[in-house]
């Protein structure tokens, strides 16, 4: 006679509904734009761009089937998750922009040892 498989009773499963599906993916979104850490580790967890952002698609895909039959709870929630997502999104982009681009962006330094002579009319060499 097979066993038949064991769910331990201390970790009882969430209801499967509209919530917990929505609540699931915004979570495993924010994993891949490294927002959230695991353990005690003080690593910072490595952002997925493509595949946030593809979880982002999906979710927008699951608002747009769903429009019309959710309860206001249920549209509130997937329209301010997708909304925090989204900018969390940009703002992700934009550190990995910047932490990139000044090693490839800064212009290399000229070192020019002459005297800098600062005068009255700001550089520009008109008379006084």
């Amino acid at each position: 006679m097979a066993e038949t498989q064991k769910i331990p009773s201390d970790y009882p499963l969430p209801p499967a509904n509209f919530t917990f599906l929505v609540e699931s993916i915004l979570m495993q979104t924010q994993m891949q734009l490294g927002l959230l850490r695991f353990g005690e580790t003080d690593e910072e967890n490595e952002p997925n761009l493509p595949l946030a952002r593809h979880s982002i698609d999906v979710l927008g895909m699951l608002q747009e089937k769903t429009r019309g039959n959710l309860t206001t709870e249920e549209q509130r929630m997937i329209e301010n998750g997708l909304t925090e997502l989204r900018f969390r999104f940009v703002q992700v982009s934009d550190a990995l922009k910047k932490k990139d681009a000044p090693a490839a962006a800064a212009p290399p330094e000229s070192k020019d040892d002459r005297p800098l002579i600062i005068t009255p009319d700001g550089g520009k060499g008109t008379k006084t």
